[in-house]
């Protein structure tokens, strides 16, 4: 809930500040866009991303900068601009917005080295995503 809320309230600044400075409110490609009417094909890749991005860019990436370096607030950063970069198909407001959430679940496994609360909570949103998309 708690990355879920830091999703809403960075996609809240993203837009205000996009409309102070362009006047207008941010477009984003959305689920829809890529994914317009998903099938029942949709469900494995909904279940097994969460475990590939978190497991991966999270946990392995996290886990080996800390050991390297020492520095959690590095492998937070390092961990939230990997997930930036290949989320940039929904557009610089909308990989914005995302690292927020992102960003959320970074610092919980900084903290707790656990991972699997982390996947869920990716994984819930994704399927959020799919019913939504359906």
């Amino acid at each position: 809930m708690v990355s879920y809320a830091a999703y809403g309230l960075g996609n809240a600044l993203v837009q205000t500040i996009h409309h102070l400075a362009y006047g207008t409110w941010a477009t984003v490609p959305t689920a829809k866009d890529f994914f317009s009417h998903p099938s029942i094909v949709a469900i494995p890749f909904l279940l097994l991303s969460p475990f590939f991005e978190e497991l991966i860019v999270r946990a392995y990436l996290m886990t080996e900068v800390i050991e390297l370096t020492g520095s959690s607030t590095l492998a937070v950063a390092l961990s939230v601009v990997v997930q930036f970069s290949y989320h940039l198909y929904y557009g610089w407001a909308g990989a914005i917005s995302l690292s927020f959430f992102n960003l959320a679940l970074a610092l919980y496994y900084a903290r707790s080295r656990c991972a699997l609360p982390v996947i869920v909570a990716h994984g819930f949103l994704d399927f959020y995503a799919l019913i939504r998309a359906w």
